[in-house]
């Protein structure tokens, strides 16, 4: 059950990793297995963006311009899916507590399988896609803090920006000490997106398996982790921001 009393000097039940050492191996992976992800979905329906909701905002706009209202409807249902994954996958973090990673991971790597069931629907109604898009959207829920601040883990523009601008705030000596986290996350992302284009070149729409199986993969992990590590800041803990300096304020436990 989420936000569980716990006694005075134990660590807040909390799904946050509080230690870098699982978070940042999880945030490199995931945004990996996102880039995967949306490269085999951008291929295989036909330039439509499984993760990268800018690509799909300006293709929307495109559209509307062009008064092309089925290509409307079709980027404007993945949206409304993704976002309803992070809605989703927030409102599960908050039911399920120190289990968040194991079983958001969980989820994920089954919608991630079950796109592969689905039936196609139709152009403006991509309903093959739509379990891949929804577990991408909840896949930003799995290292989020209690603020609601987390990891960019299903895109690259912020990891691009907080690199460049932690680089001029390096030379002004105002930078966080964490900012470097964001080359990583790109590097992840963008490998991942070869990854999954060469994948999806050679075996088809079967190579959302590789993903789902990282996923997979990552929730046994993250099983393992709260079963042998109970109250460990592998799995929970106060912590500051998901990219903050070590020395920033932790975040106040919500009970």
């Amino acid at each position: 059950m989420v936000n569980e009393k716990t006694a005075p000097g134990d660590p807040p039940d909390k799904a946050f990793p509080a230690s870098a050492a699982t978070r940042i191996p999880f945030a490199i992976v995931l945004a990996f297995l996102a880039g995967a992800t949306d490269s085999i979905g951008f291929l295989e329906f036909s330039q439509l963006f499984m993760s990268f909701m800018s690509g799909n905002t300006t293709r929307f706009g495109v559209a509307v311009a062009n008064a092309d209202w089925e290509n409307t409807l079709r980027v404007v249902t993945v949206l409304l899916v993704f976002c309803f994954g992070a809605f989703l996958g927030t409102l599960i973090a908050a039911w399920v507590g120190r289990w968040r990673l194991s079983v958001l991971l969980t989820i994920e790597a089954a919608l991630l399988a079950l796109g592969l069931l689905m039936p196609w629907g139709t152009f403006a109604f991509p309903l093959h896609a739509y379990p891949i898009v929804l577990a991408l959207g909840l896949q930003n829920a799995i290292l989020q803090d209690e603020g609601g601040r987390s990891i960019a883990l299903t895109y690259v523009t912020g990891a691009v920006v907080r690199f460049g601008t932690g680089m001029a705030n390096l030379i002004l000596g105002t930078v966080a000490s964490s900012f470097w986290i964001q080359a990583p996350l790109w590097a992840g992302l963008s490998s991942g997106a070869v990854v999954g284009g060469l994948l999806q070149i050679r075996y088809g729409e079967s190579a959302f398996l590789f993903p789902a199986a990282l996923a997979a993969l990552l929730a046994f992990i993250a099983v393992v982790l709260t079963i042998a590590k109970p109250g460990s800041e592998l799995v929970a803990g106060s912590s500051p921001a998901p990219d903050a300096s070590p020395d920033a304020k932790a975040i106040d436990a919500i009970h």
